[in-house]
């Protein structure tokens, strides 16, 4: 059997931990300090907070938001590579998210980009996974429910534990969501697009 049309999941670990603590620290004064940010995330039902809209200028804001630029502008050109892509990714936005217990993000894409992706910092056990959607699933109209047991590129949806440090890159059409978890604790993240 030929497999075709594949869509490509970046995975790495940052293991660069007192990156990783900086990155929490700057992220939980952000909740505290950004009121544009916090009262978005409350108008919108997002529980906990987002600088998604507030805040573009992070890299230039934080010395540690500058460093995870760099990383990530490493990890997206091998990703290119990888996608054998004749272009040079350019991070284009990158905003925290610190979502409380219990929360969600309903399933979406991320418009007018080339790459995606999240690094997780902090991930409390019992956080809620995030969940890829197969891109052929709205044109599946008489597919077979597949077997509990299906390889994985057979799903029509796969799950990803996050843990501290992963860092996750796709294509930005790949729909994707965050399913709701039964951690205790805040989960912090930091997510991104580059065009």
């Amino acid at each position: 059997m030929r497999k075709l049309f594949v869509t490509g999941l970046y995975e790495a670990m940052i293991e660069d931990v007192t990156l990783l603590a900086e990155l929490a620290h700057s992220i939980r004064s952000l909740a505290e300090d950004d009121e544009a940010g916090k009262r978005w995330s409350r108008d919108k039902g997002y529980k906990g907070y987002t600088s998604y809209v507030s805040l573009n200028d992070l890299p230039s804001r934080d010395p540690a938001f500058n460093d995870l630029k760099r990383v990530l502008n490493r990890h997206a050109a091998t990703f290119a590579k990888d996608l054998a892509w004749d272009v040079k990714p350019k991070l284009d936005s990158l905003w925290v998210n610190l979502l409380r217990p219990g929360g969600h993000h309903s399933a979406h894409i991320h418009p007018h980009s080339i790459l995606s992706g999240t690094l997780y910092v902090e991930v409390p056990k019992g956080s809620g996974p995030i969940r890829f959607e197969d891109p052929r699933l709205p044109m599946m109209m008489a597919a077979p429910v597949r077997r509990e047991d299906a390889v994985e590129e057979l799903r029509s949806f796969v799950s990803i534990e996050p843990g501290a440090g992963l860092l996750l890159m796709w294509e930005s059409w790949v729909r994707h969501e965050v399913l709701p978890g039964s951690a205790k604790a805040d989960r912090l993240s930091i997510s991104f697009n580059f065009s």
